[in-house]
């Protein structure tokens, strides 16, 4: 898939979120107010932070497929890198947001804060939310493992994270509402539990883009993969110095080959071509940038 097509399938899924984001976060908010619920309060601004990322999402897409200049050699793949750590930063600060209402909430009612248990307006919105998301979250899910892209699957996960969100917020609510003023204590915990799991997602996600960030190498199933399309090729005596590191939906391949001292020059030039091949057949997904040291045996 070249980039431009990539670029329209990440539109179009990040677009119809942001339709159904947007939906769901004024409903919520207004089923937060409209139920007396903090909790579908917390939750609607969750919404608003998806709605929020997927305008980041869009914007990665438009600036990362620019092809290379005299200024960035390699592209501007690190764009798509950059916005996904920006999104798992966004996931923090929210999980934080939801953490500290939620304690608040909490300390007012152990000191004998009266509050009102919350209407079922707000059991159905954290319903439909949970549906909805999950919905989000697998369609999102499906066209970033397609086109391999990691501001996808971060955008994915940020689906995921509302529709646990909104689980959370259902149980919570569910309670308060069922058995009154006693339990109406669960309607923050719910969203204490729910930040919690967002932080928890956010630093996951933080984590692999910061490692990307600082040219980290490729998981070992995938160094594993470009490993034995080296080995299979039964004209080169060995190899050594394998270096590889992500550019956003690119990757990066260095490494050396030892070759027979007689082979002719055009000879070990069909040798690279051939590897060359079979690793891009190998990632059709992403654009490789491969470089190969051909070295001479010493017999």
């Amino acid at each position: 898939m070249n980039i431009t097509d990539r670029s329209k399938e990440a539109n179009r899924i990040t677009i119809i979120g942001s339709i159904e984001n947007l939906f769901l976060t004024i409903f919520k908010l207004f089923a937060g107010v409209i139920g007396n619920s903090s909790a579908m309060l917390a939750d609607g601004i969750h919404s608003l932070s998806d709605f929020s990322t997927d305008f980041i999402v869009i914007l990665s897409f438009i600036f990362s497929k620019k092809p290379e200049d005299k200024d960035h050699n390699y592209g501007h793949g690190k764009i798509e890198t950059l916005s996904t750590a920006i999104i798992s930063i966004i996931l923090i600060y929210v999980g934080l947001m939801l953490m500290k209402t939620g304690s608040l909430k909490v300390y007012s009612i152990l000191n004998g804060t009266n509050l009102s248990p919350p209407k079922s307006i707000a059991v159905w919105a954290a319903f439909l939310s949970i549906v909805i998301k999950e919905i989000m979250y697998r369609q999102t899910l499906y066209v970033a493992k397609k086109i391999d892209s990691s501001i996808l699957k971060a955008n994915a996960w940020h689906h995921r994270s509302d529709a646990f969100s909104s689980f959370g917020t259902f149980i919570g609510i569910g309670i308060a509402f069922l058995f009154g003023h006693k339990w109406i204590i669960f309607d923050p915990i719910a969203s204490i539990i729910v930040s919690l799991f967002v932080i928890k997602v956010g630093l996951s996600i933080l984590y692999t883009t910061v490692n990307e960030l600082i040219e980290g190498a490729l998981d070992e199933e995938e160094t594993k993969k470009i490993e034995n399309i080296i080995s299979s090729c039964n004209e080169i005596i060995n190899y050594h110095d394998l270096k590889t590191r992500r550019i956003g939906n690119s990757i990066a391949i260095e490494f050396h080959i030892l070759v027979n001292r007689n082979y002719s020059f055009v000879k070990v030039h069909d040798i690279t071509e051939s590897i060359e091949n079979n690793l891009k057949k190998a990632f059709s997904n992403q654009h490789l940038y491969i470089s190969i040291h051909m070295e001479p045996s010493e017999k």
